[in-house]
């Protein structure tokens, strides 16, 4: 594949251009097909840490490395519920539901294995247990599927949006509805491939419905409801109505003063049904104490 660097990337580390073009890819894997000759850059092979001019032609070859398998390790972790078909787990900000991306270590299946030691294998031996994700920085309360029947229920669940999700979401700005709801369709920005863009006039259907919950003079706390999962689809959306989340620099958000280590997004609460008894569960992830500093600190 080609890809061909702008005058914006000057200045970028290669392997940081090849990451924000090729996102599907982990660094790891992209770096070996760097170290192994894969990739050149006008004709000749390029290295990892080449700094770009801009203008370059950037070829690819693709290469496959074997494939990463989830390890376990004796990492804290906060357990909402649990039963003999799901756990719900509150993940903390910064950490990482899977490997990828060049992170293999200190990642939320991780922590899982080692607590649980089996898991449902639906999703792989990357990603086992796992039936949806939350972004790195985001916190909040996440479903893992214990054995391979719950997984696929659970999966039936999501993709008939018989799952319900919660959000709590602090946005720059005064929103001026008290309600709203935003269905703008999302797609991978073509020239920031690490962002999703709902400037494209076409992507996959989204559906975002948000509540004012409290004014502050420079910001809006909201709840947030989905009704779809796509990646990056809150913070997305509400960066398109011109509110993007606080902290969330990839979205606009303007630095902070201190710039805030995360964002302002946690997944509040989640219901779902039961796999084995059809029983509608809900769980509830409180705001971490960060967050709760963070509102304090605007009053």
């Amino acid at each position: 594949m080609t890809l061909n660097a702008t005058i914006s990337d000057a200045g970028k580390r290669l392997d940081l251009f090849l990451h924000e073009q090729l996102p599907q890819y982990s660094r790891a894997r992209l770096q070996s097909w760097v170290k192994d000759g894969r990739v050149q850059v006008d004709g000749v092979a390029g290295k990892a840490s080449q700094i770009l001019r801009g203008r370059e032609s950037v070829e690819v070859q693709p290469g496959e490395l074997p494939p990463l398998k989830a390890e376990p390790e004796d990492l804290p972790i906060e357990i909402l519920y649990e039963d003999d078909d799901v756990v719900a787990v509150n993940k903390q900000a910064g950490v990482v539901v899977h490997a990828g991306a060049g992170h293999h270590k200190g990642t939320l299946v991780n922590a899982l294995l080692h607590r649980f030691e089996k898991l449902s294998a639906v999703g792989g031996d990357l990603r086992p247990g796992i039936v949806h994700r939350l972004d790195r920085d985001t916190s909040g309360v996440i479903l893992v599927a214990r054995h391979d029947a719950a997984h696929r229920n659970l999966s039936e669940q999501f993709a008939s949006r018989n799952v319900h999700k919660i959000y709590l979401a602090l946005v720059h700005g005064c929103v001026a509805r008290d309600e709203g709801r935003i269905d703008t369709p999302v797609t991978r920005d073509p020239r920031r491939r690490v962002r999703m863009t709902t400037k494209a006039g076409h992507g996959r259907t989204a559906l975002t419905e948000y509540r004012v919950v409290r004014r502050y003079p420079k910001h809006t706390l909201l709840e947030v409801r989905i009704g779809t999962g796509r990646t990056h689809q809150i913070r997305v959306h509400l960066a398109s109505i011109g509110h993007p989340v606080a902290g969330d620099r990839l979205y606009g958000a303007p630095p902070g003063n201190p710039d805030p280590a995360r964002f302002f997004l946690h997944a509040r609460q989640i219901t779902f049904l039961s796999p084995s008894s059809g029983a509608a569960i809900t769980v509830e992830a409180p705001l971490p104490a960060e967050l709760e500093a963070w509102l304090a600190s605007l009053l």
